[in-house]
């Protein structure tokens, strides 16, 4: 399978960090990139130079589909519209084709005006972040795959082939898939700067908060993945220490509400999915949390 998925072609449509990423990864595995279209000449152009083949476009044409693999790796708001436009094009032959987006919430019927026409349609999301400019090695990472079976096929074939993890999803359960990798991970980047910013507030420099919170996050991740997380779990709830909870939420009344609440939320977020007793916990929590508040 892998030998003759390198010697497919694939276009790209929406060439963000995701498109070039992937795109870069297959071209250096022998796929042979197709056209790559972004909103204008110039990104789309960018964008060829990052991946290192490609055609540039700034508009869709039927030349898309001289591709075996159409990838849409545009923003989930846009891709509906998109795909109503590209199946408008007259005498593309979408017969046969593998059409893919890489959305994590959206499911392949996002792209049904094409699959109306013929093409097998589906989702190939890796779970993996793709900040600032560095193309991410994707080895090891899961990639969530969704669609009819041509299309699934396809997405796992590709996902092998980048040594990523193919895992299929039900249509139905996209968004729960999202939402976990949005708690677990993209939470992460405003706790993290709530808590610089606590740190800051009290003398701290942003270097000196960096240098005090983020080896404490490396290290708590290291002991998840060692240990799991209930028993990696430290801190005042895991003890029982309420006392220590209240005079946190008294210490953060100094502060915006959202740190409070966001500060509670957590609190009993954690005493639901970490605690051994949920139901004996959350009482003097509340009460603990409670009281923070209106002192």
């Amino acid at each position: 399978m892998l030998s003759r998925c390198m010697a497919r072609t694939i276009s790209i449509v929406g060439a963000g960090r995701v498109g070039i990423s992937l795109g870069k990864r297959l071209r250096e595995l022998g796929w042979r990139i197709g056209a790559v279209v972004t909103r204008s000449k110039s990104t789309a152009r960018a964008a060829v130079r990052r991946i290192g083949a490609g055609k540039p476009s700034d508009r869709l044409a039927s030349e898309v589909f001289a591709a075996d693999v159409i990838l849409f790796g545009t923003p989930d708001d846009r891709l509906p519209e998109i795909a109503r436009n590209l199946a408008r094009i007259s005498g593309a032959q979408r017969k046969g084709k593998i059409v893919l987006h890489t959305s994590a919430t959206l499911d392949r019927s996002a792209l049904a005006p094409l699959a109306r026409l013929g093409a097998s349609t589906g989702s190939l999301h890796p779970m993996q972040a793709f900040g600032g400019k560095v193309v991410p090695n994707l080895k090891g990472v899961i990639f969530g795959i969704e669609g009819d079976p041509a299309a699934r096929r396809m997405a796992q074939s590709i996902a092998r082939s980048l040594a990523g993890v193919p895992v299929v999803i039900e249509t139905a359960d996209k968004s729960a898939y999202h939402a976990a990798a949005v708690m677990a991970g993209g939470s992460i980047y405003p706790v993290l700067e709530a808590g610089l910013r606590l740190l800051m507030s009290i003398g701290f420099t942003r270097e000196r908060a960096s240098q005090t919170l983020l080896p404490l996050v490396r290290q708590i991740l290291d002991n998840i993945e060692r240990i799991g997380p209930r028993a990696a779990w430290t801190g005042p709830l895991s003890r029982g220490d309420y006392a220590v909870v209240a005079k946190h939420m008294c210490a953060l009344r100094r502060y915006p509400p959202e740190f409070r609440k966001s500060y509670a939320a957590l609190a009993l977020l954690a005493a639901r999915v970490l605690s051994k007793h949920p139901a004996a916990t959350r009482k003097p929590l509340a009460r603990a949390l409670g009281k923070g508040f209106k002192d």
